[in-house]
């Protein structure tokens, strides 16, 4: 297993029984408030085609896309990890993945994630003394459609499998996206390596959440492991907008106080 110094704490929180936090964050103040709230770790995902750049899926989202976000959620972060993820078509072979990897490390990825267990990619990464978090069940990528997965034995027994192979690998965590909390369960037991479930119930070794999905700054249909307990941003930045325009026709904004003499 491969560690940098940021990665060293998260890896010791999780041996010491501590559930991990990890959260997505695609630019300056984002990482800025991630770090802060005392996550464990930074994600810069592939999601940023959903949320930052208004796209149906994350099949559209580049290379070159990833380095630009990563690079800005760099510039906020002070001490955590930032994980990044190698994009669709950045590791269609070892070779491909280890030089992605590299330019993601040189905008300020402590190491990058990849989805599903391609022959020999995590190898090749390894090899090249770049840190690899895997992600299994739901893989947005490719997928076709946004189901639950492994609620059959076979494909169940497939997810388990590819997770032991990839923490035989040298993968210091994984991602369980969207699996049965007893899927998620019986991966995470024993699987010497910590677990981060998004939609994989409360057994996983710690959580993952896109950043505008928690704070409900999206309009679209929220997933079901989207918690609505927690603070809705969203709405108080369009009644802040909202106030702002009324105060703008009105003429009440700005005032005498708000004005330079």
């Amino acid at each position: 297993m491969i560690l940098t110094t940021r990665l060293q704490p998260f890896l010791e929180h999780w041996r010491a029984g501590q559930k991990l936090v990890v959260l997505t964050a695609y630019n300056v103040w984002q990482s800025e408030l991630v770090e802060d709230s005392g996550a464990d770790m930074i994600l810069v995902g592939d999601s940023l085609g959903n949320v930052e750049q208004g796209r149906g899926s994350t099949s559209g989202v580049t290379l070159e896309h990833m380095m630009y976000h990563t690079r800005m959620a760099a510039r906020g972060r002070k001490i955590i990890p930032i994980v990044a993820d190698l994009p669709l078509h950045s590791y269609d072979s070892p070779g491909d993945a280890v030089e992605s990897s590299k330019l993601l490390v040189s905008c300020g990825a402590d190491a990058v994630k990849f989805e599903g267990n391609p022959k020999g990619i995590a190898k090749a990464i390894l090899e090249a003394g770049i840190p690899v978090m895997g992600h299994l069940g739901l893989l947005p990528q490719t997928a076709e459609s946004f189901q639950v997965r492994g609620k059959q034995d076979t494909e169940a027994k497939a997810i388990d499998s590819d997770a032991r192979e990839l923490a035989k690998a040298g993968c210091f965590s994984l991602i369980l996206e969207c699996v049965p909390l007893r899927l998620g369960e019986s991966v995470t037991q024993g699987l010497g390596i910590p677990t981060i479930g998004i939609g994989a119930g409360p057994h996983t070794s710690g959580q993952v959440l896109v950043f505008h999905d928690l704070l409900h700054l999206n309009s679209h249909r929220k997933a079901k492991f989207v918690p609505d307990r927690f603070a809705a941003i969203g709405e108080a930045i369009k009644g802040a907008l909202g106030d702002f325009g009324r105060e703008v026709r009105s003429g009440v904004y700005p005032s005498d106080k708000e004005s330079y003499h």
